[in-house]
Parts: C-alpha cells; sequence; structure tokens
C-alpha cells in the first residue's frame, strides 16, 4: 500500500499524508485559492472541506471553519514539536490533514474553529466538475 502510495502521490503529498508533514507557509497550491469548489482527499477522494467555509486566515495555509463531512475528519490529541495540538486526519485514508484551532471567525453560522490543512493533502474539484468528477450531491452547496 505504501508503495503504491509513492507511485500514485507527489512528494510532498506522500510527506504530509504519510509522514505527518507539513509544507512550506505560503508557498502552497490552495492558500490563496478561492474558486467554488470542493477540496477532496488526494488519498481516498473522500469529500472534506467547501470553499464556502474557507477564509484568509493569514496563516499561510488553507483554512476553513468546517468539515463538509464532519464523518470522515478524525481529531487526534498531538504533542509534536513540543505543542498541545489537535491533529486533524481524514477518516477513511487516515491522511494527516493539518490541524484545528479554537481560533477561527466567530458570528451568525460560524464555529470558532480554524482547521488548518496542507494544501499537498487536498484535490481541488471546482463547481463546473463536481458532477463529471461524482460528486453531483455537492451542487447544492453552491446554488443557495
Amino acid at each position: 500500500m505504501k508503495e503504491d502510495l509513492k507511485n500514485k502521490l507527489t512528494p510532498i503529498q506522500y510527506h504530509v499524508t504519510q509522514e505527518n508533514g507539513t509544507e512550506p507557509p505560503y508557498r502552497n497550491e490552495y492558500d490563496q485559492h478561492f474558486e467554488e469548489g470542493i477540496y477532496v482527499d488526494v488519498v481516498s477522494g473522500k469529500p472534506l472541506f467547501s470553499s464556502k467555509d474557507k477564509y484568509d486566515a493569514g496563516c499561510g495555509w488553507p483554512s476553513f471553519t468546517k468539515p463538509i463531512e464532519p464523518e470522515e475528519v478524525s481529531e487526534h490529541f498531538d504533542t509534536s514539536h513540543g505543542m498541545r495540538r489537535t491533529e486533524v486526519r481524514s477518516k477513511t485514508a487516515d491522511s494527516h490533514l493539518g490541524h484545528v484551532f479554537p481560533d477561527g471567525p466567530r458570528g451568525p453560522g460560524q464555529t470558532g474553529m480554524r482547521y488548518c490543512i496542507n494544501s499537498a493533502a487536498l484535490r481541488f474539484i471546482p463547481v463546473s466538475e463536481l458532477e463529471n468528477e461524482g460528486y453531483g450531491n455537492y451542487l447544492k452547496l453552491f446554488s443557495e
């Protein structure tokens, strides 16, 4: 399985998702990407986040207020690097995604959470491709 993933993923995708790595801040694919669509797990293809919940937190990584499918995201206590954080992983593929912090936007409809996610753990599906890619049931998010 790991050998298959090494062949399927780029080196940074493999490092982030399989070795709990972190990509450089501000130099990643989706930090300043705000096109409408969904972000899926680069390993399993499971939907994780929506552009509707993405915002610029100024931290250098894509940030979201909540997962699109909460049951597909698991949280784990992380004491690596001398810090106390909450790691976020994808349930199906057990990919390392990033971390969640309680310093996100607050207000009506907001969770107060910031899901700080590595671009390398994600694949973006634009609204125009949702149907073709098999994610047509998420079109409803963008017709409101």
